[in-house]
């Protein structure tokens, strides 16, 4: 059911320090960096080949949430409901649509179908801040 983790969607007080901390500190790449509606976000990798690390002001908490992508979403939520499992709010990304998942302890997961990836990808080297 699950392709590959794909984004660690992590929290941040401070989008522009912690970019500044991941791509200077840490030798991240840079991938992108947005402001629209009234928050900020940015993604960097840490390798060529690891999961994007999305840093973003609005994301509620302190725990990253792990997303994966599913090659179709209505199939994995029916999979994942026949299976006992918990579906929770659907969301929209510049990458695709998912949902989260609810597992029964404080793990934050979700799952995302890649349906306009093209416009994920055309963020690249984008800097708003």
């Amino acid at each position: 059911m699950f392709s590959q983790l794909d984004f660690v969607y992590q929290p941040s007080r401070n989008v522009a320090a912690d970019v500044e901390h991941y791509t200077n500190a840490l030798g991240a790449e840079f991938v992108f960096a947005v402001e629209r509606f009234g928050t900020r976000v940015a993604m960097v990798r840490l390798t060529p080949t690891s999961p994007g690390l999305l840093l973003a002001e609005h994301l509620d908490g302190d725990q990253s949430i792990l997303i994966f992508r599913v090659p179709d979403l209505e199939a994995a939520i029916l999979q994942i409901d026949e299976r006992g499992g918990r579906i929770g709010s659907r969301f929209e990304m510049p990458y695709g649509v998912g949902v989260q998942l609810l597992p029964p302890g404080p793990q934050r997961l979700a799952i995302y179908e890649a349906t306009h990836a093209e416009r994920g990808r055309s963020l690249a080297g984008r800097r708003d801040f």
